[in-house]
């Protein structure tokens, strides 16, 4: 990648967004756990579960702080950075992130405030519904953002207007329910839902292994693998979802994820492992499933998925009927307010569909009219996004997601069978699992966005020419500014949640039997010296699980 104004301006806002998202996910899932915990502590009145609450409740504020302190500075980059973008959609697009400022964050800080502060001055139902409020809150800023990312995946409910050259609301309803956007967000805040039953999960493993506050981590384990199972198991059905969507809605995506270069007959097969060359356009090395794919992609087993090269001549043949778009929008501009003839509203009303796709020629020619056929076929291949970066990272992504699916069904069954501390090696696992979400997480975010290169709004906007007319030096010296502050900010974060659970819950309760440690099991019990002169050693692998995350 070159480094000029379009690949540091893309990489700026990656930088910012990857660090952003590292605390997203956790808040969307702790305030889920936080409002399931403190239900069970209304409706039964054990004091452990309101200190399980407020335990959880503290990592999750120092976690609430960061995001919003990451999350400001994306929006003011969609100005900054994204100019043209911002002139050309900012009337649809803006309009999601200002209902999210409005109602969801006003709301979610609002009501965060009431759950830290309001122990002591709300009834336990006037405290529980303000928990839930928040956890509401939380998701519900999830839904405005995903709907605004969900339109750039596919644009509908709108229109370009050739007089304000801006694209306009047509039908805000259709902007809301867009099928992308919806997928995209259950998927997302199930997502976050795993990143937090695990993050729990690990964190109360290290205490078992430590024989420190038994009780309360056996409670919060159960709580985490029961919530954090169903979570991964509609990750998977809607991560299907999403798959089938992008199918219908971006196929030169799902190509590129597949990493297949010629149309196979239906269904097509699903690679498990190859190596994509770009250049040969072949994977090497290729072990195929067969029909997989064609199901994932089509939910049939006669329909056919392009692939890349059959949607690279698509590509070509759209980029010459957007050329006709194009030409006739620049005579109703010149035209001014004089009226133009029938025959050039026609060209424009016909092929305005395709007209971005002729902005693909800007990379090459100022005039896209003036271009070439060689420079035609360059634009038409330019749709192809970075092929073997999207095949592994979807990889990894599913990996992950599946050894989370049975990480969390394994310590559901031990719940079950209440022996959640009966296999260190288990325990040991779960700390080690920690980071594993993130993992995943950022890898999906990496693949929905990299996928639709070279989108700003697919098909629609291309990102060259989205963006601000910035200098090189201005772009390198800010996203310096971005990752050293970041950085610092993501340090501050884990010395405080470290802090935290070292220092563990603050009990208002008379200790239960399994909080002392002559009720340690067995198990733990044997290894009651080793546990006090490790705790250096099991403190660093906690360190080193949740580091690695980032």
């Amino acid at each position: 990648m070159d480094l000029d104004i379009v690949a540091l301006s893309r990489l700026q806002f990656a930088v910012t967004a990857l660090y952003h998202f590292l605390f997203v996910p956790l808040t969307l899932g702790l305030s889920i756990i936080l409002a399931i915990m403190e239900t069970v502590y209304v409706m039964t009145g054990r004091v452990i579960w309101r200190d399980m609450t407020k335990f959880w409740g503290v990592l999750f504020g120092i976690n609430f702080a960061m995001g919003v302190a990451t999350g400001i500075v994306m929006e003011f980059q969609f100005g900054m950075n994204w100019s043209y973008y911002s002139h050309y959609v900012g009337d649809i697009f803006g309009a999601p992130l200002a209902i999210e400022g409005l109602m969801a964050f006003f709301m979610e800080a609002t009501f965060v405030g009431l759950f830290f502060f309001g122990w002591d001055k709300l009834s336990k139902v006037g405290h529980l519904t303000a928990t839930w409020a928040v956890a509401i809150g939380s998701n519900f800023s999830a839904l405005w953002i995903l709907i605004a990312n969900g339109w750039m995946q596919n644009p509908v409910g709108a229109a370009f207007n050739p007089q304000t050259m801006r694209m306009e609301v047509t039908d805000f309803f259709a902007v809301l329910t867009n099928p992308v956007a919806q997928a995209k967000f259950v998927h997302t805040v199930s997502a976050g839902y795993v990143c937090a039953a695990v993050f729990v999960l690990g964190v109360s493993a290290w205490y078992l292994l430590k024989g420190r506050h038994i009780e309360l981590a056996k409670r919060s384990m159960t709580v985490a693998a029961s919530f954090g199972l169903a979570a991964s198991l509609s990750v998977a059905v809607l991560g299907d979802e999403s798959g089938y969507l992008s199918g219908e809605h971006q196929k030169m995506k799902l190509a590129a994820i597949e990493a297949m270069w010629e149309t196979q007959p239906a269904p097509a097969a699903f690679t498990v492992i190859g190596f994509p060359d770009q250049q040969a356009r072949e994977t090497h090395y290729a072990i195929h499933i067969p029909g997989v794919m064609g199901l994932i992609g089509t939910r049939s087993l006669d329909t056919v998925m392009p692939g890349i090269d059959e949607l690279v001549k698509r590509a070509e043949a759209r980029i010459r009927e957007g050329l006709k778009a194009y030409d006739a929008l620049q005579k109703i501009r010149e035209a001014g307010k004089t009226p133009v003839t029938q025959g050039v509203r026609d060209a424009f009303e016909d092929n305005g569909i395709n007209m971005g796709y002729a902005l693909l020629l800007k990379r090459y020619v100022d005039d896209p009219r003036t271009a070439t056929d060689e420079q035609i076929s360059k634009a038409a291949w330019d749709t192809v996004p970075q092929v073997a970066p999207l095949f592994w990272l979807f990889r990894v992504m599913v990996g992950i997601g599946m050894l989370l699916i049975l990480l969390t069904a394994t310590f559901f069954v031990l719940s079950a069978r209440r022996k959640l501390d009966s296999h260190r090696w288990l325990l040991k696992l779960a700390v080690c699992a920690i980071p594993l979400p993130w993992l995943a997480i950022e890898a999906g975010w990496l693949v929905a966005e990299f996928g639709r290169q070279p989108w700003v709004i697919e098909g629609v906007l291309p990102t060259a020419v989205a963006v601000s007319n910035l200098g090189v030096k201005t772009l390198l010296l800010t996203l310096g500014g971005f990752i050293a502050i970041y950085s610092v900010l993501l340090v501050i974060e884990m010395k405080l949640l470290l802090k935290a659970i070292q220092k563990g819950p603050q009990a208002e309760h008379a200790p239960d039997e399994g909080d002392t440690l002559s009720h340690v099991p067995p198990a733990l019990a044997s290894t009651r010296n080793v546990a006090g002169t490790a705790a250096g050693a099991t403190s660093g692998a906690v360190i080193s699980s949740t580091g690695s995350a980032a």
